[in-house]
């Protein structure tokens, strides 16, 4: 079952290649953290900053390719956590087809929340479970 969450840090560090994530439950408790790339990171933190780049950056030409294709981005779910490494899938509408695809999370978030409007963002319960129990 695919608990709806949100963005709910952003944790960008100057020292390391290692920036940070959290994502909660949007109607519990529940957090936990994914750890991605800084073009990742600086593209999710000026999203929600609002600041929109002079030129369209990756996330942005994704979601412009999507609409000129006649696809409709829907959300974003991770699906999976193995090893410590998180999975996703987008979910997009083109017709009346129903698309998932693979993607990094961290390229599935930024998507997320570049599009307009920003598109809901899913865990799975037993992600959540194993992430938080991991975290402990």
């Amino acid at each position: 079952m695919a608990i709806p969450m949100i963005l709910s840090r952003i944790i960008i560090s100057e020292i390391n290649n290692q920036q940070i994530i959290f994502l909660r439950e949007l109607n519990g408790e529940r957090e936990f953290y994914i750890v991605i790339g800084i073009f990742e990171a600086a593209n999710i933190e000026r999203s929600v900053k609002g600041i929109i780049p002079q030129r369209p950056l990756t996330h942005d030409l994704i979601c412009k390719i999507c609409q000129a294709a006649g696809a409709e981005l829907l959300d974003v779910t991770i699906t999976k956590l193995e090893e410590q490494t998180f999975y996703a899938k987008l979910q997009l509408r083109q017709g009346d087809r129903i698309l998932e695809i693979d993607a990094r999370p961290s390229d599935a978030i930024a998507l997320a929340v570049t599009h307009q409007p920003p598109l809901p963002i899913y865990a799975e319960e037993e992600v959540i479970e194993k992430a938080v129990r991991e975290k402990t």
